[in-house]
């Protein structure tokens, strides 16, 4: 057990992080943050199927299919509550009251943004739940908040950034995530 766990994690864990990125192939759109969470939850996995290896086939093989197992659950998991937050959405441009003409943006108190509120002070201006929400975001999410903030189009945005539109849009789904704003609302 001793020389697969140096196999594994000698180099920084260089094999298991080859492991888990394969498996994560398949999904894409991560964030180095998601990356970060399942290098993590390949720890935990990697303990359990030490323990519970018992020779029967080959540990790649075991700990390959214990990862898969364990990462898909993880991003049903995930892509679940992101349903649910979408379930709750209402969106700005919701009619209300009985002039079809008004709607649930036109009643709103200014005309902030939570872009123009996070990007209207200087670094030391933040609160600590902004600080908290800004290291959720990875660089790249962070540069397209700026740049929509500023007003930037999407087109503009990712030819300024030099990104196709699917990371633009994983990049959106990120900035607005509920776990990711949640921290503003507590």
């Amino acid at each position: 057990m001793e020389r697969i766990l140096k196999l594994y994690y000698a180099d920084n864990a260089k094999k298991l992080h080859k492991t888990v990125d394969k498996i994560l192939l398949k999904f894409g759109g991560l964030s180095d943050k998601d990356m970060d969470d399942f290098y993590s939850l390949a720890n935990e996995v990697f303990v359990d199927a030490m323990r519970r290896y018992d020779d029967s086939q080959s540990f790649d093989a075991f700990l390959y299919s214990c990862l898969l197992n364990k990462i898909k659950t993880e991003m049903t998991r995930r892509n679940r509550e992101k349903r649910k937050a979408d379930r709750m959405a209402i969106s700005i441009d919701t009619p209300i009251g009985d002039d079809e003409d008004s709607t649930l943006g036109d009643v709103i108190a200014d005309d902030n943004t939570i872009e123009t509120v996070l990007f209207g002070r200087d670094e030391e201006g933040y609160s600590k739940k902004m600080s908290l929400y800004l290291s959720r975001l990875s660089n790249l999410q962070k540069e397209v908040l700026k740049l929509n903030a500023a007003g930037y189009l999407p087109g503009e945005i990712r030819e300024e950034l030099h990104i196709s539109e699917r990371q633009f849009t994983d990049c959106c789904a990120a900035i607005h995530s509920y776990r990711n704003v949640s921290v503003l609302l507590s």
